[in-house]
């Protein structure tokens, strides 16, 4: 009875600990996302900023104030030797009434074959013009160049008569590379939700959370990742 005891307690104290030490890795992979996202959010704030900040070659206002979604993807590493690619993660907010939803993550990448050696960083912009581009990218996997059709952003104070071609389209894509910033048009390139951060972050979907009447608020949406949907405000809110 005794040894029945005994091993009892000890199995229970077992598993106690293993599910105090499961709690614990929960809770700090919960704390290192949330961090994650967090500097994600921000890098692409920071990104958008500086470019806004490039008075003469930024995106224009009035062709901002126009976009139905905006992604910014820091830090893209694109290199290889004879067989390419790129890479990298970013963060998608869509417009709400009276501001910008919380910034779903993404993931970006693409292969490319030719001569070509080395590495670079890129970071990437991208204006979904209509709701229907919109509801393209939160497939399973969208393709620029595939589904979706995508042209060179103008850059500059005002979008001109010269890029009513230009605006006809879905999707207008930008890159920001060794400091210059331009249009460019992409091809190739695949977006992709990273549902795994979207659900340790939100316990939602990026189509949870940039589709249907409920969007998250400021005020609901975590602290850290404010800054991102609080920087688009800055340059482009609907009245």
């Amino acid at each position: 009875m005794k040894k029945t005891q005994t091993l009892s307690i000890s199995l229970l104290f077992v598993l106690f600990t293993c599910a105090a030490t499961f709690a614990q890795g929960s809770r700090e992979r919960s704390t290192k996302k949330a961090q994650a996202a967090a500097q994600k959010s921000s890098n692409a704030a920071r990104v958008f900023t500086e470019i806004m900040g490039t008075h003469e070659k930024s995106i224009p206002r009035d062709l901002l104030d126009k976009a139905e979604a905006v992604a910014v993807f820091p830090g893209v590493l694109k290199g290889g030797f004879i067989v390419g690619g790129r890479g990298g993660t970013g963060v998608i907010s869509r417009r709400v009434a009276g501001g910008w939803s919380a910034p779903a993550f993404f993931d970006l990448g693409g292969g490319s074959i030719g001569l070509q050696i080395g590495v670079a960083s890129t970071d990437y912009i991208l204006l979904f013009m209509n709701e229907r581009a919109v509801d393209s990218l939160l497939s399973d996997k969208f393709e620029i160049g595939g589904e979706g059709s995508a042209a060179a952003g103008p850059v500059g104070r005002s979008a001109s008569a010269s890029t009513d071609a230009r605006l006809n389209a879905q999707i207008l894509s930008y890159s920001r590379s060794k400091g210059a910033f331009a249009g460019l048009e992409l091809k190739g390139v695949v977006i992709k939700p990273d549902n795994e951060d979207n659900n340790q972050v939100y316990g939602m979907t990026a189509r949870d959370i940039l589709t249907g009447g409920n969007k998250m608020s400021m005020e609901t949406m975590p602290e850290g990742v404010r800054v991102f949907p609080e920087t688009l405000s800055r340059y482009s809110s609907r009245r």
